[in-house]
């Protein structure tokens, strides 16, 4: 039989291309295929192959990316069905490697050159590697993304799975600064989910996270110069230290309003980070100031790519409430 030839009792119309090729041992029985049969016609030379144990590609050629992609959910899904079909443990997604190529990172391997692709599912599934999939497992699964219909791992978490089977440092350091240069998401998310896996002990690692905060702080400086240019704030004095008249350092801001006393802080802070160790630098520097009549405006990198308009307008609001206030002491103020 071709494999474009309808299976019985159930066509396959329903079905999109690619499903159309890729389907499960269960799945063509369903179709009025026995397993015996799909046995016989996947045999070397016949017209089917099995891809993965269960699953069976119904081409006698290569298999594409799109349906070793396929295949490695599909025979996740199927272990350890239940009589209904159903699968415990809750989602797969595409992860590492694999999810970064689906997303056009250039630093990475084109899909078709993966050797393995890797899949996250939760920690309770017992799985185990076969073929071209393996598996990275967690406590709790963040949310899907789709990308062209299928489940993919958010970039933070993906780059996590990839660097944790790396050793190449310049590969490394290429897909950290890339994810956050090309916008796929912000330094810190990045860096709290390989704090999470415990990659931060790894030299290697270590070096490309002072190269992706570098880039992400750059990039987070840039857009601060676009928000207050494009919004029309009044130019303020750009990345500079502040000082009490023969005083010690009162810390470094991004940008200053000196008649106003209004300092804008770029907060690159990880996610979930302990605000108690945040409170043992930049945060005492912020309450000092504060303590001085100094207005500080913390914005993440996240909200200036967002939300710029919300940024300006918390800026100007400050600005224009300056007028209001008791005169702030003065302030030397130097270049950082």
């Amino acid at each position: 039989m071709s494999h474009n030839t309808p299976l019985s009792p159930r066509p396959l119309h329903h079905l999109s291309d690619v499903q159309r090729r890729v389907l499960t041992t269960r799945q063509l029985r369903e179709h009025g295929v026995t397993a015996s049969v799909a046995a016989e016609r996947s045999r070397a030379g016949g017209p089917w192959q099995q891809i993965l144990p269960g699953v069976h590609l119904l081409h006698p050629g290569p298999a594409t990316s799109e349906e070793r992609l396929l295949a490695a959910l599909l025979y996740t899904a199927s272990r350890g069905q239940g009589p209904d079909g159903a699968t415990p443990g809750g989602e797969a997604m595409i992860t590492g490697l694999a999810a970064l190529a689906l997303r056009h990172f250039s630093s990475a391997p084109p899909l078709a050159s993966l050797d393995h692709i890797d899949v996250l599912v939760p920690r309770t599934r017992r799985l185990r590697a076969t073929g071209f999939v393996r598996f990275v497992r967690a406590g709790t699964l963040p949310a899907p993304q789709y990308l062209a219909g299928v489940p993919t791992a958010p970039v933070a978490r993906a780059l996590a799975d990839a660097v944790a089977r790396l050793t190449d440092a310049v590969l490394v350091r290429r897909l950290l600064t890339e994810s956050v240069r090309h916008g796929h998401c912000e330094a810190a998310a990045v860096v709290a989910e390989l704090n999470s896996a415990r990659l931060l002990s790894r030299p290697h690692v270590v070096d490309a996270v002072e190269a992706l905060l570098a880039e992400g702080r750059a990039i987070a400086e840039g857009r601060l110069y676009d928000m207050v240019r494009g919004h029309h704030l009044p130019e303020p004095l750009w990345n500079v230290e502040l000082r009490l008249p023969g005083g010690p350092a009162l810390g470094g801001v991004d940008a200053y309003w000196r008649e106003q006393a209004v300092a804008v802080e770029i907060d690159a802070r990880a996610p979930r980070q302990d605000e108690e160790v945040w409170r043992g630098g930049s945060g005492r520097k912020r309450e000092h100031l504060e303590r001085l009549g100094i207005t500080v405006v913390r914005v993440t990198p996240r909200r200036l790519r967002e939300s710029p308009e919300e940024q300006a307008a918390v800026v100007r609001t400050a600005l224009i409430a300056a007028a209001d206030r008791e005169p702030a002491p003065y302030v030397v103020v130097l270049p950082r």
